[in-house]
């Protein structure tokens, strides 16, 4: 793999696949060149949750993040590309909707704002998560997924994108 080319976690969340978005958010990823080297359905369990969200466990918001998390399943995934987790941010888009350009996922299926959210006492839901860093992507697919549920082959347009 060329120092550029990386793997990326990305996780549709329940609010996702409740609304049966999931195919077309998995196509724009596939539409804008990136290979799916693991992807799984998944119904988040506690332990699993506490790992991945490690850094808000103790905070006020958390109880109910875990109980959205958990409140249906999960698509999993892993993406391979060119430099994955910065160019799959950038069509993930901004965290909170309102802010989202509406050429990017979250712009185009979310619509919750942080400040709805907060004045009508509800989570924030957001439709997708998307590692921000390398070190991130590689812990979260430690936790997501085993190695032998990641594999490598070569897509049939990898000359073109690559």
């Amino acid at each position: 793999m060329s120092e550029h080319v990386e793997q990326t976690f990305v996780a549709l969340k329940p609010d996702t696949v409740k609304r049966g978005i999931t195919g077309k958010i998995i196509t724009i990823f596939e539409e804008a060149g990136f290979k799916i080297c693991g992807m799984k359905m998944v119904w988040a369990d506690s332990d699993i949750l506490q790992q991945h969200y490690e850094e808000h466990v103790d905070k006020d918001f958390y109880e109910g993040l875990e109980e959205f998390m958990s409140s249906g399943p999960i698509i999993a995934m892993v993406l391979e590309g060119v430099n994955a987790v910065e160019n799959g941010r950038k069509l993930v888009g901004s965290t909170d909707p309102k802010d989202a350009d509406p050429s990017t996922i979250r712009g185009r299926f979310a619509h919750m704002s942080f400040d709805h959210a907060d004045s009508s006492d509800t989570l924030h839901k957001n439709v997708i998560h998307a590692s921000a860093e390398l070190d991130e992507a590689e812990r979260e697919i430690e936790i997501w997924f085993n190695d032998n549920e990641i594999h490598s082959f070569e897509h049939a347009h990898e000359s073109q994108v690559r």
